[in-house]
């Protein structure tokens, strides 16, 4: 299915989903920035906003525990805004 940009919506997922890992892999990064020191704690505080618990099926052959959170930080987030942004330029 195309949106009305002419890409695939599952390409903007993929633009999301990138966005958001490298916004906090960038976050970690600048953790041990010395200049950042006063600003850093707010943009790598995490933001729990959807914990699932663990949930196990047990196949007596096989056994998978499945679990999903979603904690962003503010990095992320920033991470998330650019790359829509860019989805949506290119």
């Amino acid at each position: 299915m195309l949106s009305k940009f002419g890409r695939s919506y599952g390409t903007c997922i993929l633009f999301v989903v990138i966005g958001a890992i490298l916004g906090g892999i960038l976050g970690e990064l600048l953790r041990n920035v010395a200049a950042l020191q006063g600003v850093i704690p707010y943009l790598v505080q995490t933001y729990p906003v959807f914990d699932m618990q663990p949930v196990t099926v047990n196949l007596y052959v096989l056994r998978f525990t499945f679990s999903l959170a979603f904690a962003p930080n503010l990095m992320s987030i920033l991470g998330i805004v650019l790359a829509i942004v860019l989805f949506r330029r290119y």
